[in-house]
């Protein structure tokens, strides 16, 4: 038996990042690292850090409330929740979980995803499959990472990198022919040692030593993950655009991960896409992980970068290693 399926696109967005900044300038008072040195290799000014005792649940609520209102549509009618993050409030229960009953979404089922910084377009991706099967017609995609919590800030080569924040978006059925248009989801194991928190899990659960050694922190191998990430960047992105007979010459804007302004520019010039094309805003947030391509679509979005009808390209890559693109045709009109 056949399924007749349905388009599914993106009704609404939002985000949230804690009111506290970082500047390079703060770090250059406790850690061997200068301004010119940070922004010549990252392309990043500042980062947004959460107070102490905030969670990822916090940040997501704000970023859904505001993705609701964006939709407008209440969360009584969200079917289901997909949290993307490597930074849950707990080991268990899941975010979702804890988000599900902070904004109402009464009997809404909810779980987490964890690829890495590739997570959100992985639980787009997954909830596409929903809304078009008409198994659900309202799916929370959300990305939230609190990565400050991970971030070992004596470890001058990684410390500058990263920041904390949350973006979502609603989800809906749309015309056929429109919205999400095609996804590309990838992994490769091999290299899940270049990126890691080694501690805190079955193999090393938390101990004296492990602490003493800070063995929970991030550890990665930076010069093998840029190469990684350009290359995957430029196919993932081609893939998901040949899935619906589309070139980079057909994208009105391109949106990748934010966490490198070298790996974004290097993925732009090598599919040829005019830079007024790319969306940036690593400069102002550092690399928040699953929430950076949700964050980056909103304030697109909402700024008016992305018009009914334009071509979308979002993509990211992650610890894992992990990859994930989309192709969309924008139907929501900017905000």
């Amino acid at each position: 038996m056949s399924i007749e399926l349905r388009g599914a696109g993106i009704l609404g967005t939002g985000s949230y990042t804690p009111e506290k900044i970082l500047t390079n300038f703060d770090f250059e008072k406790f850690v061997d690292t200068t301004d010119e040195w940070i922004v010549t290799r990252t392309g990043i000014r500042q980062r947004h850090i959460a107070e102490e005792g905030m969670a990822a649940s916090d940040l997501a609520c704000n970023a859904a409330t505001r993705a609701l209102e964006s939709a407008g549509i209440g969360a009584e009618k969200i079917d289901l929740i997909i949290c993307a993050t490597i930074t849950g409030d707990m080991p268990f229960p899941s975010t979702s979980c804890i988000l599900q009953n902070r904004i109402g979404a009464v009997g809404a089922g909810a779980f987490d995803l964890q690829a890495g910084c590739s997570g959100w377009v992985y639980a787009l991706t997954v909830a596409t499959q929903f809304i078009k099967t008409g198994i659900y017609n309202h799916i929370l995609v959300v990305g939230v990472d609190v990565l400050s919590r991970l971030t070992d800030f004596t470890d001058r080569s990684t410390c500058v990198l990263f920041g904390d924040g949350a973006g979502a978006a609603v989800l809906g059925p749309v015309a056929k022919g429109e919205g999400v248009l095609a996804t590309c989801l990838g992994a490769d194991g091999s290299g899940a040692e270049l990126l890691k928190v080694e501690a805190g899990g079955s193999r090393l659960p938390a101990s004296e030593e492990t602490v003493k050694n800070r063995r929970h922190y991030i550890k990665m191998e930076g010069r093998e993950v840029y190469k990684f990430a350009v290359k995957i960047m430029v196919e993932a992105s081609i893939k998901a655009l040949g899935e619906c007979s589309l070139t980079p010459e057909d994208v009105d804007l391109f949106i990748p991960h934010q966490a490198n302004e070298r790996i974004i520019d290097a993925a732009r010039d090598r599919l040829k896409i005019p830079a007024e094309k790319v969306f940036k805003n690593v400069a102002n947030y550092g690399n928040t992980s699953a929430a950076s391509i949700p964050i980056a679509l909103d304030e697109a979005h909402r700024s008016g970068r992305i018009k009914a009808g334009d071509v979308v390209v979002a993509v990211g890559f992650g610890a894992g290693l992990t990859w994930a693109s989309a192709a969309l045709k924008w139907v929501v009109p900017a905000k």
